[in-house]
């Protein structure tokens, strides 16, 4: 496993596929989407939480985007300078995605081995947001503050050299809608 490395949650969207439910405070399986998300980066060595502050298991540091909803290449950014201790390699999660596990992340971190970092890919092909990616090569391609909001997230890490991991059952699935939730089952 690539160590150490710290993780940056994105939790500040304004859901609002999902009539602006908080996504972090939705319980799948009677955990939040929150602590699910801290589960599956439990190896971290630290973690950022891009979003509103809430009472957590574990210790963590939540920070704001400014201006708020700069879209997850801003929380990106934004949770990597409120690292204490930025690491060699940065794991970025998606509140999201409740199936994400820390064998997702060590898949991840495994993959990012002598590379720019690693991305994972559900079945049809599309990049999800679950990657490992390396703290110097996002400072090289970061933008300036005011560029930063509304950047799309794959057009910020289009230079990146990240190599594909294929999700394994439906680790790569998100909660977008009211419809996903109920899909997960």
């Amino acid at each position: 496993m690539l160590l150490p490395w710290s993780a940056v949650v994105l939790a500040g969207g304004r859901g609002a596929r999902l009539e602006g439910a908080d996504k972090a405070g939705i319980e799948v399986g009677g955990r939040t989407l929150l602590a699910r998300a801290l589960d599956a980066v439990v190896d971290a060595r630290e973690v950022v939480v891009v979003g509103d502050p809430v009472p957590t298991e574990r210790p963590v540091t939540f920070t704001r985007e400014s201006p708020r909803y700069g879209g997850p290449a801003a929380g990106l950014l934004t949770g990597l300078d409120a690292l204490l201790d930025v690491p060699a390699y940065v794991a970025v999660v998606a509140v999201d995605m409740p199936r994400l596990t820390m064998a997702t992340l060590r898949r991840l971190t495994d993959a990012a081995a002598d590379r720019d970092g690693a991305v994972l890919v559900g079945p049809d092909g599309r990049r999800q947001l679950a990657l490992v990616v390396s703290s110097a090569r996002l400072q090289e391609i970061r933008p300036d503050h005011e560029r930063q909001h509304g950047l799309a997230l794959w057009r910020l890490l289009a230079p990146v050299d990240l190599v594909e991991v294929a999700s394994i059952g439906d680790e790569h699935r998100d909660v977008d809608t009211w419809d996903d939730l109920r899909d997960l089952g």
